[in-house]
């Protein structure tokens, strides 16, 4: 389906709009990992950005100084970013709630200061660029169209893959976890083992994310990973919805081209787009994948009102 609505949107879109569909598809994979640790695990993380640097980083580093082949860095620098979840998560998930955001938040401004003034390896604010293109059978991806079909094909598998994640019995771990973390413990679950696998697996789709922006831009610089960034995959997530891998690729398409469909109100477009997440979160707190909902509740919830009205007048005395 992903890839039958690419191929339509590639055909009938200009270059522009194009770049904002790969721009949107890269979110999208990076918003179903932010999926593992929010929506599944309740990890309230505002770092992510700070993954999907990590990886954009990896990929550049390690094609431009080291003149690797660009499909060995992407999977190198993968590793590398969940060796580096693994090593702060094991502190930082002891928190919980607000004090678990702070800290990862920290983080994700940490690694803006040392990507900003490490200049002698990031380049600092210049940032790197001469980045390699990726090549599929000695075909560059360098234009929009060729990019976006080998973005949406990633984008496809990582959502295949969270499905099966999400259906076996590590996906129902997380969500026990997320539910109420005594009872999982009572049943057996080790919580800071699933807590942790849920917060290195987001960091791993982050890292995809951040290596194929790297190569689709092939310039990169630490404002492209600041915190202002991780706020907005969160939106994009609860916007769609959390929980749901459907709701975060909705969520990113959403929230993309919303600014872009919002132009003419100039400035004035963040006012607009604040009240509709605000709106989405009142109306529609399952976001966008729950939309149906409210019709469920309406034929089975209303449909049982005079039957509990009745009920309840039985009861008085």
């Amino acid at each position: 389906m992903i890839l039958i609505a690419g191929l339509t949107l590639s055909m009938l879109l200009t270059d522009y709009h194009l770049r904002l569909l790969n721009l949107a598809a890269l979110s999208a994979i990076a918003v179903i990992g932010l999926n593992f640790a929010f929506g599944y695990a309740g990890l309230i993380s505002l770092g992510h950005a700070a993954f999907v640097g990590a990886g954009a980083y990896g990929v550049a580093l390690l094609t431009t100084l080291f003149a690797w082949s660009p499909w060995l860095a992407l999977p190198a620098a993968v590793a590398g970013t969940a060796v580096l979840a693994m090593l702060i998560g094991v502190p930082l998930l002891r928190l919980k709630g607000h004090y678990l955001a702070l800290a990862t938040l920290g983080f994700n401004v940490s690694f803006s200061i040392v990507a900003a003034n490490w200049i002698e390896v990031t380049g600092g604010t210049n940032g790197i660029s001469r980045i390699p293109e990726l090549q599929i059978a000695g075909h560059a991806l360098t234009d929009e169209r060729s990019y976006l079909w080998f973005a949406l094909l990633v984008l496809a598998v990582s959502a295949a893959v969270a499905a099966l994640i999400h259906g076996s019995r590590h996906g129902r771990a997380m969500i026990a976890v997320r539910d109420d973390e005594t009872a999982s413990s009572m049943t057996g679950i080790d919580v800071p083992r699933v807590k942790l696998a849920a917060f290195v697996l987001s960091s791993v789709y982050a890292a995809v994310a951040g290596g194929l922006f790297a190569f689709h831009m092939r310039f990169i610089s630490p404002e492209d990973f600041g915190y202002a960034h991780s706020i907005t995959y969160l939106a994009m997530l609860v916007v769609g919805g959390e929980g749901s891998i459907v709701g975060a690729i909705l969520g990113a398409l959403l929230v993309t081209f919303l600014p872009e469909w919002l132009r003419f109100l100039g400035s004035a477009y963040l006012a607009f787009f604040g009240l509709f997440v605000l709106a989405i979160l009142i109306f529609l707190p399952s976001g966008l994948a729950g939309i149906r909902r409210p019709r469920s509740f309406r034929r089975h919830g209303l449909m049982k009102w005079p039957a509990l009205v009745a009920a309840s007048k039985e009861a008085r005395p």
